[in-house]
């Protein structure tokens, strides 16, 4: 309840909290996210606090640990997908780009508040599927289109609060707030 109230759905712009989201939904699926939330501590200590800098550098020692610590989803290649991305990540930085820009040109813009949300419930959509194509060509690995369309329902970049949610209100004025790039391709209709 408390990850629902104040964090789903929050627009998030902070690269690095960009960054540990994308790596643990990618962790996440398959699985039910209250098994990520209640390991999220220990990947945060064991994955640096999710720094790219220092994941990237991990080696096979640092992965044959993380396969046997059960504070954690001990699945190898979700593991050395994340130590990829950590990598993929530092390679955007060194060509100019954020993590921040590159997602969040998928966005949709921010709802109109007369207009109703139509409450349907999808596994993926249009933006999410053009978002892990990108994410894909650059390399990133565990970015499938259902694991990206979790990933901007929970860091705001669309907003999946139900109609009658108390919180949805909140979470679309915050998301008036953020500025979109220049390049956004967000905002097809569903």
């Amino acid at each position: 309840m408390n990850y629902h109230d104040t964090e789903w759905g929050r627009p998030v712009v902070d690269d690095l909290q960009l960054f540990e989201k994308v790596c643990l939904e990618g962790f996440q699926s398959g699985l039910s996210w209250i098994t990520i939330l209640r390991k999220r501590e220990k990947f945060r200590e064991l994955f640096c606090h999710f720094n790219p800098d220092e994941v990237a550098q991990f080696g096979k020692r640092e992965v044959e640990a993380l396969v046997l610590d059960p504070g954690i989803i001990r699945h190898r290649g979700k593991i050395e997908s994340t130590i990829h991305n950590a990598q993929r990540y530092l390679e955007m930085r060194a060509a100019g780009e954020t993590l921040r820009d590159v997602v969040w040109q998928y966005a949709e813009p921010p709802a109109d508040p007369e207009m109703p949300h139509s409450g349907e419930v999808f596994a993926q959509t249009p933006q999410s599927l053009a978002l892990s194509k990108d994410l894909k060509k650059r390399g990133w690995k565990f970015v499938g289109p259902t694991t990206m369309y979790a990933f901007m329902q929970s860091m705001g970049l669309v907003n999946d609060h139900a109609t009658t949610c108390y919180v949805r209100a909140e979470c679309e004025r915050q998301r008036a707030t953020v500025h979109l790039p220049p390049t956004t391709r967000g905002g097809a209709v569903r």
